[in-house]
């Protein structure tokens, strides 16, 4: 057992059946990832990207192996369980943002705390001090409507980041942005990486990937490449 391990993947996994066909979209992945990594997972389409950060996360479970989040084998949890880490643990950063368009950017990021048993005043303070961290506080009472693509990921950033969790998944976060707004994005999260949070980032983009520390490279649902990066 590592003791500076957030996530620890033993042999994972993952078979799915479309009608009667079985599809293996993961065949039998190891992996360590570290307190304070900033990791990309790349891959072509249909690799198992997808799945493997449904797995770490939490949403999904390995059909076979184990994944310790934080020591805690997620296999062995009931669904309940599993929502309760995944709350604590996993925040999850999306490349389509996923702010609820009637609430204001304050109100966005509160959602977690409600579900984490905050008081009001309790909540608004932390959620003002989250968006002033990804610079962002002056647009608190606007609603995503009001605001540009890269200032709704970064409230969805300061969102992921509401219970403190051990870790942040973003899935393609600068997909649906322009390249200065996907840029900001990806300096946000290096300044939140050198603060010690746990990245790991699924995406496309070569240079994207390079702002990183470690590059995973999926494909046919297996590890083919694990590099560090300069």
């Amino acid at each position: 057992m590592n003791n500076n391990a957030v996530v620890t993947i033993n042999n994972v996994t993952k078979t799915y059946l479309m009608g009667k066909v079985e599809v293996r979209a993961l065949q039998g992945i190891s992996l360590l990832v570290t307190k304070g990594e900033f990791l990309s997972i790349m891959g072509p389409s249909g690799c198992g990207k997808s799945t493997m950060m449904h797995i770490i996360g939490c949403l999904d479970r390995p059909t076979s192996g184990h994944v310790l989040l934080d020591d805690v084998d997620i296999d062995e949890l009931d669904d309940n369980s599993l929502a309760e880490i995944r709350n604590k643990k996993v925040g999850f950063v999306f490349q389509t943002f996923n702010l609820l368009p009637k609430l204001n950017a304050v109100e966005n990021v509160e959602l977690p705390l409600i579900y984490a048993g905050l008081k009001p005043d309790e909540r608004r303070e932390r959620a003002l001090e989250l968006l002033e961290l990804v610079g962002l506080k002056e647009r608190a009472f606007h609603r995503p409507s009001e605001m540009s693509g890269g200032q709704s990921q970064r409230v969805a950033i300061a969102r992921a980041l509401a219970n403190n969790p051990s870790i942040i998944m973003a899935d393609e976060p600068t997909g649906n942005l322009d390249s200065k707004s996907g840029e900001e994005i990806i300096h946000l999260f290096k300044e939140l990486n050198k603060k010690g949070i746990t990245l790991i980032m699924v995406t496309h983009d070569q240079d994207i990937a390079n702002f990183s520390k470690r590059i995973i490279r999926l494909k046919d649902g297996l590890v083919v490449a694990d590099e560090k990066v300069r």
